[in-house]
């Protein structure tokens, strides 16, 4: 997973509330069984005229030719509501979102944001109509940039900061998911192991050593 440290990109306004994770990426888009290719689907519900189709709708703002390339979303409250779907964040990581800003976000979302790379920044509505109003005076020149070392979030001289529980800064920091944090502690999970080889020899033994006695 690539770390989140410090990032500067174009950000794309979707300033409405409760955008569920069926909106993110419909169910309809979800014909794989891996992360790969669901960021096609992306708000494919919005991106396209028709359900299924590929017809881009002009009208909706990822489609605008000044955000192309956008990689961070602004939105309004609980953004990420509804069902646990983890395809949500994986559509939105691979089309090359690397974080959302808004008001408020589902829980199990926003856990599921942390787990795959995705910066999930809480600022009041406020602020982030601020944020926007300025981005789309001109959405290539104004790019926002995220510092989770400094936990800000700077355009031009606008400046606001923001928090984030710090485990789950260091898992974004570091590019950790839950498996790679394990595997941190490969050292004590061997020497474990180890001795429990040694302490329970029948427990490992191959069937045919079972046969012959090792059972106690």
């Amino acid at each position: 997973m690539k770390p989140f440290v410090k990032h500067t990109g174009i950000a794309a306004p979707l300033l409405r509330r409760n955008i569920d994770t069926d909106a993110i990426i419909p169910s309809r888009e979800m014909k794989r069984v891996s992360k790969r290719g669901l960021g096609e689907g992306l708000f494919a519900g919005w991106r396209y005229t028709l359900p299924g189709s590929r017809e881009i709708n002009s009208a909706f703002v990822l489609n605008h030719p000044e955000y192309q390339g956008a990689s961070v979303i602004l939105a309004l409250d609980n953004f990420g509501c509804g069902s646990s779907r983890e395809h949500a964040v994986w559509a939105l990581a691979e089309y090359g979102i690397r974080a959302v800003i808004a008001s408020g976000f589902g829980a199990i979302f926003h856990t599921n944001c942390i787990r795959n790379g995705v910066l999930p920044v809480r600022l009041d509505e406020g602020d982030i109509a601020l944020l926007a109003e300025r981005v789309q005076q001109d959405p290539q020149k104004n790019r926002i940039t995220i510092d989770l070392q400094a936990c800000l979030v700077q355009c031009g001289d606008l400046q606001w900061s923001f928090s984030l529980d710090e485990s789950a800064r260091y898992l974004l920091l570091n590019g950790l998911d839950s498996i790679a944090l394990t595997l941190q502690q490969h050292k004590e999970i061997n020497a474990f192991e180890q001795k429990r080889r040694e302490e329970y020899r029948w427990a490992y033994a191959p069937l045919e050593e079972s046969v012959e006695g090792v059972l106690p």
